[in-house]
């Protein structure tokens, strides 16, 4: 019987089998207690597995990343290879308990990716929940300042002279996670999570698919239907290949801390 947390290796990628509190333990730990290199989250789902299949996008041994299951597929596998439930973790779960804890420890909280319309209208959310709590900093960096080096090396310097502890960093996939990946020790932040439109659907600029569908892994339906030109792509072209490698995952080791193992560290 495997223990968790448990691996699963997709590809280049080890996703940890961690519930919802224990990603949490994670962030408060990396807020709490300093640490050399930064804490990423990230979320595995088809369309990750798309981008970052072997012979494209690859991510590095820093910062310490965390790689989640996301994609019900990708749940639905682990929970085949080891027999019990494996965990579906989702940046859109995560991101409010999230916020909610850097209210309660002052940790300042920033936002990089999204148009300003959506930063006004989250900035008044994030108010009204904490009121109290310091502003959150955000960032609306265009196409060609994200790509750009020398931009994005100022724009993570600007990220550390705001003094932000949580960085939320929506740029979708590819994007978001090579960003992380090149300029993470430079912004400064304890923690950055590659959440894509999680904070989208906080500001309710997004509608999130209603609970039936979350619950029967159908997300990705309820989106296709709202979003066709964009999103049929992804979801019926790049998604079916990236399903059959599915199939390859295995489980590589049962861990028995609970520390980020890094991408291509045996546990």
């Amino acid at each position: 019987m495997l223990t968790y947390p448990v691996h699963m290796r997709i590809g280049d990628v080890q996703v940890v089998s961690h519930t919802a509190d224990q990603v949490l333990s994670h962030v408060v730990r990396r807020l709490e207690v300093p640490h050399p290199a930064p804490l990423a989250v990230g979320s595995v789902n088809l369309d990750h597995l798309h981008h970052f299949r072997p012979g494209r996008a690859r991510i590095g041994s820093q910062p310490d990343w965390l790689w989640l299951a996301d994609g019900a597929p990708v749940a639905f596998r682990g929970t085949r290879l080891v027999g019990r439930p494996w965990p579906r973790v989702t940046g859109a779960d995560l991101l409010e308990p999230i916020l909610d804890l850097a209210a309660a420890r002052d940790a300042r909280v920033g936002f990089f990716g999204g148009v300003p319309e959506m930063h006004t209208r989250l900035s008044r959310v994030l108010k009204m929940r904490h009121p109290q709590a310091p502003p959150a900093r955000f960032w609306s960096p265009t196409r060609e300042e994200v790509e750009c080096a020398h931009s994005s090396a100022a724009l993570a310097d600007q990220i550390r002279a705001a003094g932000v502890q949580i960085l939320v960093v929506g740029l979708g996939k590819p994007r978001q996670e090579l960003w992380i990946q090149r300029h993470a020790a430079e912004t400064g932040a304890a923690v950055l999570l590659a959440f894509g439109a999680a904070a989208d659907f906080l500001a309710g600029v997004v509608e999130r698919a209603p609970l039936f569908y979350q619950r029967h892994g159908l997300e990705w339906l309820y989106r296709l239907r709202k979003e066709p030109r964009r999103l049929v792509r992804r979801y019926l072209v790049q998604g079916p290949p990236a399903l059959f490698r599915l199939r390859h995952a295995t489980i590589e080791a049962t861990v028995k801390s609970t520390s980020p193992v890094r991408p291509g560290q045996q546990p």
